[in-house]
């Protein structure tokens, strides 16, 4: 496939319903990870215009709330229809933005527009309710009570690089269903994704004002945005330590966050091994490890740990290293900066006596496929995420000593399981602190509508399509005082 980059292109901002450059003048370089050249250039906004921005987000919100649901629906079907079209160009823009393998870039255009879809559904389905006071003891209460569900005002939706169109879409699509005008900062690697994604709900007919889209440098609208008194609710997906930033930023408004995991693949010595192999190639390689619920450390049971990792070493020696237009399952990691930090992981365990299984070879951004076996507590890549393709393995004697070491870790996004014995796998998921444990499968969010969440450091608020538009729209309760 060609890469196509010749001609550069300098995206305009979407603002307040037009298509514009900043009036900053400036421009922000988007590079190819792979390409490892310049692919575009996004505007870099200012906070004046972002003022702007949250200005006519606020008055257009007033006329979109006031619309039906099957109104305001109709414009979200054709927004899926739109991406639809343009799910080659869309995908397209996405490997070469992020490095995605292209197959898997078509993936998330098409998964992105069923969620659209459901997401209006769900927002058709959900009902309000009505309490009788009489239900309630200690005498007639005659009252009853609506209750109803209203818009919360203006969402700020925060996306991260790895899924820049599904992710951005899964905070857009409920928010605008609830009734709330949207301020979209995408990661600034995800940018270009994220335009042609709001390219084709321009293209469906969205009211002007009610989205805008703001890319810019994170140090000059990166904490204006948090800390404006027009944003009533924040979204945000990415790393714990701009999460934590982010809690301590906003003050008395709503915030969900998705952020960082070390999710544990835990084989007892009664698993199926193919499956638990097949599982933690994919939830630990795909997409060279770039995802926040990639398995990324095995505990297992030191009776099958040597035959596991034999199994591994096979399977990770055979993936596919290379170019996302090859549809490689290792690619470049999203910058050098990324890259240097798997591999001072990868010292680290080695040199306090990590086993090297295979892997540890590096061109540029590209780090090969890394299995680590005999790992231990001392090794920082026992515990740090790396956004990567590493892989470590500690063996350990017991359910209970995999249990403990799951939860010594300061995350707690997914949990997998591995074991035949169904009661077993639900014992062990009970004492596992994960917003979700996986028997018998590997760790990854979704289906869409499933509740999404995390623990401890790894998040908090639930997503998935029901609890986000719950989370993005409050109770509001009228009571009709009766004779």
């Amino acid at each position: 496939m060609a890469s196509n980059v010749s001609e550069l292109m300098t995206y305009k901002a979407y603002l307040a319903g037009e298509w514009k450059p900043s009036s900053s003048g400036e421009t922000i370089a988007i590079k190819s990870p792979y390409l490892r050249e310049t692919i575009g250039f996004v505007q870099a906004v200012t906070q004046e215009e972002v003022d702007e921005a949250i200005r006519a987000a606020h008055e257009a919100e007033k006329k979109w709330a006031a619309l039906s649901l099957s109104e305001r629906g109709a414009v979200l079907n054709r927004w899926a229809d739109e991406l639809v079209k343009d799910e080659e160009e869309i995908a397209r823009a996405v490997m070469q933005e992020v490095g995605k393998g292209y197959k898997d870039s078509r993936k998330e255009v098409v998964r992105t527009a069923d969620l659209i879809r459901y997401t209006v559904e769900e927002a058709l389905h959900m009902h309000g309710e009505s309490l009788r006071g009489d239900g309630f003891p200690g005498g007639p209460q005659k009252k009853l009570g609506v209750v109803e569900r209203e818009p919360l005002g203006v969402v700020l939706a925060i996306s991260p690089f790895n899924y820049p169109v599904n992710l951005a879409a899964s905070k857009i699509a409920p928010a605008l269903m609830a009734g709330n005008g949207v301020i979209f900062k995408p990661a600034t690697q995800g940018s270009i994704s994220g335009i042609k994604m709001i390219e084709a709900l321009d293209k469906a007919g969205l009211p002007k004002g009610i989205l805008s889209l703001t890319t810019g440098r994170g140090s000059v609208i990166g904490d204006y945005l948090v800390e404006h008194k027009g944003i009533d609710m924040i979204s945000f997906t990415g790393g714990s330590s701009t999460g934590r930033h982010l809690s301590k930023q906003s003050a008395m408004i709503p915030l969900v966050l998705e952020l960082g995991g070390k999710d544990p693949a835990i084989v007892c010595e009664d698993a199926d091994l193919d499956v638990a192999v097949k599982s933690i190639m994919n939830g630990a390689f795909s997409y060279s490890g770039q995802r926040c619920t990639a398995i990324k450390r095995v505990l297992v049971n030191e009776k099958v740990a040597d035959k596991l990792v034999a199994m591994l070493k096979s399977q990770v020696e055979n993936l596919s290293v290379g170019s996302p237009e090859e549809d490689s399952t290792i690619v470049p990691l999203i910058d050098d900066k990324s890259a240097d930090f798997v591999q001072s992981l990868i010292d680290d365990a080695l040199a306090k006596n990590a086993t090297l299984v295979t892997g540890n070879s590096r061109k540029d951004n590209l780090i090969y496929p890394t299995l680590l076996d005999n790992v231990t507590e001392e090794m920082d890549v026992a515990w740090v995420e790396p956004f990567g393709p590493v892989l470590p393995v500690i063996r350990v004697k017991t359910d209970e000593e995999a249990i403990k070491l799951a939860n010594k870790s300061e995350f707690g996004l997914q949990a997998s399981i591995f074991t035949q014995d169904i009661d077993r796998a639900f014992a062990v998921a009970k004492q596992v602190e994960a917003g979700t444990v996986q028997i018998n499968g590997r760790t990854e969010r979704g289906p869409d509508h499933f509740p999404f969440l995390g623990v401890k450091a790894s998040g908090m608020g639930v997503q998935g399509i029901h609890n986000s538009l719950i989370s993005m729209s409050r109770q509001k309760v009228t009571v009709m005082n009766l004779k």
